[in-house]
C-alpha cells in the first residue's frame, strides 16, 4: 500500500497553507504528508484502501482546526464506513487508540512497545494516589513488576464500541485528562481486587490476564471503583420495607445512598398496609403504599449513580396485596399524576397459588398485609394453606379489608399493563424460595433491578449483588469450545468476586451485615449467541439446546467447585450450616422439591453429565465459601466492552445504529457479513436491503435459507423456544437469569400463554417484554425498490388477533 497523490486524494488544494492548533494552543502548519502516513498505518493489513477514508475525513476539515478535532473527524469518518466493511472498525480502533495514548502520555507514539506506555501506567497510579483517588494500599504494589506484565497489544482486541466505552466512561481522569490507557485500566482494576490477597502482585497479574483477554469482565460498579478510596463494587441492592413510617423513610434514605454509590435498587413493598386500612396510633385510614412509591420515584430521579448513570429503582409487590391493581397502573400515562411513578420499574411477585387459580378459572382474594402479616414470609404448601385460611376468615367477617376478583380478570389487567407500559415484570415467588440454598435463614421477598438475583431480605439485612460475567465467545479456538480454559477462567473469576465482598464499601450497615454473613456472588455468562455463530449452530436447533444445557452445566459445576476450593482456603460462609448445600442439595436437586411443593409436574429435563456426587462429598467435608454463586445478568454495557452479544440473548438485530456523544454510526453483524462475503453477496445493495428490513434478512430472496435460519433475530425466534433454552439453563443456576420476552405481533392470549409456559417450566423470573413496533419508519428512498412494509404485516397480525380473541385489551 502506498500513499496516493495528495491533490487526487483530497480532491482540492485546500491544504496548501492550512494551519492547525496544537493541544498547547500553538498554531502550526498542517503536515499533510505526516497525517496521510498515519492513516496509512491505521489501514495496514485490513484490506482497506486509505483513499476513501481520507476523502471522508477531508469533508470535515477546515483551516485553524484543533489537532484533537482532526482526530475526532478521523474517527467519525472511519465509524461512518463500518457498515460498508467491518474492517473499518479496526481502523477506528487504531485511530482512537492514538488519540487516547496522546491524551495519557502527552505525545504520539509509533508502537505499543513504547516504554512510555509502561511509564504512564506507573505515573498514573502515583498521580491518582497523590490526589486522593486511590486506596493508600495501592502504593504497596510493585508497579515495575506489574508494568512488565502489561500487554498493550491487547488494546487492539477491542472493537470500536468497546474501546470507546472503556476510554470515555471507565478510565481514571485527572482534571478531565485520562490517566489510564485501556491496559492500565484493567491492571488498576486487578490491583484493587487483589488488595486483600497474601500475594497481591501475583494475584493482580492473574486477575489482569482474564480481564485484558476479555474472558471475564466484572460489573460496572466494580470497574468504576476498584482500587478507589471508597470502592463500592456491588451492582444491586434489595431491601424489604416494614409497615412502619420511620422504617419507610429510613429505606428511602437508603435508596438515595445506594444510588449515590452506583447501585441499582430493588424495594419489596408488600408489607405496607392497603389503602383504607386502619392506623391505630392516630385513628385514621391509611393512604396505602402508592404515595410512598411516588416519593421513592422522586428519590430515584434526584440521585444519579456515581455521576455516571441515572438512578434506577424497581418496586416489587405480591399479587394478593389490596393495592395491587393501583400498583400496576403506576406507569400509565392517564389518570391522577399524583398516583403515577414514571421513572421507576415495577414487578409482580406471583405465588404459585395464583397461577393455579388462573388455570382453573377461580377467584382470587386481595388482602391488606396488616391483617395477614405472615403471608409474605410463607411460600409453597404453607402459603397455600394459610391463604385459604385467611379467605375463610374473610368470609366469616373476621377481616375488615379484602375483596375478590376472578384470577383471569386480574391476569388480563396485568398482561394489558405489561403490553401498554412494559410493567409489571412477571416474577415467581415460589420457585425463587423453594429452590433457594438459604431457605434455612430467611425468605426471598423479591428479585433485583434486572431479575437475576434471588437473595433473602429483611429489615436487618439488605441483599447485595456482586456480579461479573464470563465471555463464552473468548473460549473458542478453531470453532472448538475450550472447556479447560473456561474452567480456569471461572476459577479465577470466582476468587475475584469473593474478594469484592471483603473489599467493598457498603452504603448501609444492613448491606454489610448480609454480605459478610452469607457472602453471595453472582457469576454470569455472556456471548451465548456468539458461541452459536462460532459453531455454525442455528439458535432454533436441538444442537443449540444441547450446547446451552452442557455449557451451563459446566459453568455451574466450576462455579460451585471454585467456591468449595475457596472454602478450603478461607473457610465456609457463616450461615452455611443448615443450608441446602450442607443438606446435600444442589441446584438440579431442587427441581424435585419445587415439583413436590407445587403438586404439578415441572417440565424440566434433569439429566446431568458431570460428577456432581464428587461436589456433594466435598461440600459436606469443607462447606461453601459463598451462599449463592451464579446469576446471569443482562450485561448490556460490559458485553459492549467485550465485543460480544449480551448474556444469553439472541441477536436483537443484524444491524443497529449506535448513538453516542460523537454522533451515530451503523453496525452490522460481523458474522453475517463474513458469511455473505464468502458467498459474494456483500455489497451496497445488500446493505440497503438489510437496512430496509430493519436488520432482518428473512425477506431477502438471494440469501440462502441456511443463512436465514442462522441469523434469525430475537423477534423471529419462537418465544416458546427461548423459554425452552432458558429452562435447560435454569436448572443449573442457584439464583436466576435475566430473561427478556420477545414477541412479534403480540396478542393477549399469546402473551398469557408465554408467561404461563415460563411458570410451568419452573422459571424463577422474567425481565422486560419486548414487542415488535406497530409500524416501521418510512424509507422513502427504498420503498419502491423492495415493496414491503412491516405495517402491512402487522395489520394482518392484528386482524388475526381480534378474530382469535375479541376481548383482548392489548389489540383495541
Amino acid at each position: 500500500m502506498t500513499v496516493c497523490n495528495t491533490n487526487k486524494m483530497w480532491g482540492n488544494n485546500f491544504f496548501n497553507g492550512t494551519s492547525v492548533v496544537k493541544r498547547n494552543g500553538e498554531s502550526v502548519p498542517f503536515e499533510l504528508q505526516k497525517f496521510e502516513h498515519f492513516i496509512l498505518r491505521c489501514c495496514e493489513n485490513t484490506g482497506i484502501d486509505q483513499s476513501l477514508l481520507l476523502q471522508e475525513i477531508g469533508k470535515n476539515l477546515f483551516d485553524g482546526m484543533k489537532t484533537s478535532d482532526i482526530e475526532q473527524a478521523s474517527i467519525l469518518a472511519a465509524t461512518s464506513l463500518i457498515e460498508v466493511d467491518t474492517a473499518y472498525d479496526i481502523i477506528a480502533v487504531r485511530i482512537l487508540l492514538q488519540h487516547v495514548y496522546k491524551d495519557v502520555i502527552g505525545k504520539s507514539i509509533d508502537s505499543v512497545l513504547s516504554p512510555s506506555l509502561k511509564e504512564c501506567f506507573i505515573n498514573g497510579i502515583k498521580i491518582a494516589l497523590n490526589n486522593g483517588q486511590l486506596d493508600p494500599r495501592m502504593a504497596n504494589f510493585d508497579l515495575e513488576y506489574l508494568a512488565k506484565h502489561l500487554r498493550f497489544e491487547r488494546d487492539f482486541d477491542f472493537n470500536y464500541l468497546g474501546l470507546q466505552t472503556v476510554t470515555n466512561r471507565y478510565v481514571l481522569r485527572d482534571n478531565n485528562r485520562r490517566l489510564e490507557t485501556p491496559q492500565a485500566f484493567w491492571m488498576r482494576v486487578a490491583m484493587g481486587l487483589s488488595l486483600s490477597e497474601d500475594k497481591p502482585n501475583e494475584r493482580a497479574v492473574q486477575f489482569y490476564e482474564i480481564m485484558s483477554t476479555l474472558r471475564f469482565v466484572p460489573s460496572t460498579p466494580t470497574l468504576l471503583h476498584s482500587g478507589l478510596k471508597r470502592a463500592q463494587l456491588s451492582s444491586c441492592f434489595l431491601t424489604t420495607i416494614s409497615d412502619d413510617l420511620e422504617h419507610i423513610f429510613k429505606c428511602l434514605k437508603d435508596n438515595a445512598m445506594m444510588s449515590k454509590w452506583s447501585g441499582g435498587v430493588a424495594n419489596d413493598w408488600t408489607n405496607i398496609r392497603g389503602t383504607g386500612s386502619n392506623i391505630d396510633s392516630i385513628k385514621v385510614e391509611s393512604q396505602g403504599l402508592i404515595p410512598f412509591i411516588k416519593i421513592a420515584n422522586d428519590v430515584t430521579v434526584a440521585i444519579n449513580r456515581s455521576g455516571k448513570r441515572r438512578g434506577a429503582t424497581v418496586a416489587y409487590l405480591e399479587m394478593w396485596h389490596y393495592d395491587f391493581e393501583d400498583f400496576i397502573d403506576l406507569r400509565r400515562n392517564t389518570g391522577d399524576e399524583r398516583r403515577r411513578a414514571h421513572d421507576m420499574n415495577f414487578a409482580a411477585w406471583v405465588p404459585d397459588l395464583f397461577m393455579k387459580r388462573l388455570i382453573n378459572d377461580e377467584l382470587w382474594t386481595l388482602f391488606s398485609p396488616d391483617e395477614v402479616p405472615d403471608l409474605h414470609d410463607l411460600y409453597g404448601a404453607d402459603f397455600e394453606k394459610k391463604y385459604v385460611y385467611y379467605e375463610q376468615k374473610a368470609r366469616e367477617g373476621s377481616l375488615k379489608l379484602w375483596r375478590t376478583i376472578q384470577a383471569k380478570e386480574l391476569w388480563r389487567k396485568v398482561i394489558t399493563r405489561l403490553f401498554e407500559t412494559g410493567f409489571p415484570w412477571i416474577t415467581f415467588k415460589d420457585p425463587c424460595n423453594v429452590r433457594s440454598p438459604q431457605d434455612h435463614v430467611g425468605v426471598v421477598h423479591s428479585s433485583n433491578l434486572c431479575t437475576e438475583i434471588t437473595l433473602n431480605t429483611s429489615a436487618d439485612e439488605t441483599a447485595v449483588c456482586n456480579l461479573g460475567s464470563v465471555n463464552l465467545a473468548k473460549h473458542f479456538k478453531d470453532k472448538v469450545f475450550e472447556r479447560e480454559l473456561f474452567s480456569k477462567t471461572i476459577n479465577t473469576a470466582m476468587r475475584m468476586l469473593d474478594n469484592v465482598i471483603d473489599l467493598n464499601f457498603y452504603p448501609t450497615v444492613e448491606g454489610k451485615n448480609a454480605n459478610m454473613r452469607h457472602r453471595p456472588v453472582g457469576l454470569g455468562m455472556m456471548g451465548f449467541q456468539d458461541a452459536l455463530f462460532l459453531q455454525e449452530l442455528n439458535i432454533e436447533s436441538q444442537e443449540a439446546l444441547e450446547f446451552a444445557n452442557n455449557v451451563t452445566e459446566l459453568y455451574s459445576f466450576n462455579a460451585i467447585k471454585s467456591s468449595i476450593e475457596l472454602a478450603i482456603e478461607r473457610g465456609a460462609y457463616s450461615s452455611f450450616n443448615g443450608s441446602k448445600w450442607e443438606r446435600g442439595l444442589l441446584p438440579l436437586d431442587t427441581i424435585d422439591l419445587l415439583e413436590k411443593e407445587r403438586g404439578l409436574t415441572i417440565e424440566q429435563d434433569r439429566k446431568s453429565s458431570l460428577p456432581w456426587h464428587e461436589l456433594r462429598s466435598l461440600i459436606k467435608k469443607h462447606g461453601m465459601r459463598n451462599s449463592n454463586t451464579m446469576a446471569i445478568a443482562p450485561t448490556a454495557t460490559i458485553s459492549n466492552m467485550a465485543g460480544c452479544s449480551p448474556c444469553i440473548e439472541p441477536i436483537y438485530s443484524n444491524l443497529f445504529v449506535e448513538s453516542n456523544m460523537l454522533g451515530e454510526f451503523t453496525l452490522v453483524n460481523k458474522y453475517l457479513v463474513s458469511d455473505l462475503k464468502k458467498l459474494n453477496l456483500w455489497n451496497k445493495e445488500m446493505l440497503d436491503m438489510i437496512k430496509y428490513y430493519d436488520g432482518s434478512i428473512q425477506q431477502i430472496p438471494m440469501i440462502p435459507e441456511s443463512i436465514k435460519k442462522k441469523y434469525k433475530t430475537s423477534f423471529e425466534i419462537d418465544p416458546f423456544w427461548l423459554i425452552e433454552l432458558e429452562s435447560v439453563r435454569a436448572k443449573w443456576v442457584d439464583q436466576s437469569i435475566s430473561h427478556n420476552i420477545f414477541v412479534k405481533g403480540a396478542t393477549g392470549k399469546l402473551l398469557s400463554d408465554i408467561y404461563c409456559a415460563a411458570w410451568k417450566k419452573g422459571l424463577k423470573t422474567t425481565y422486560y417484554l419486548r414487542t415488535m413496533a406497530a409500524t416501521q419508519i418510512e424509507k422513502s428512498t427504498l420503498d419502491s425498490s423492495y415493496g414491503f412494509t412491516q405495517k402491512r404485516v402487522y395489520t394482518e397480525m392484528s386482524k388475526a388477533c381480534s378474530l382469535e380473541n375479541p376481548d383482548c385489551e392489548s389489540c383495541q
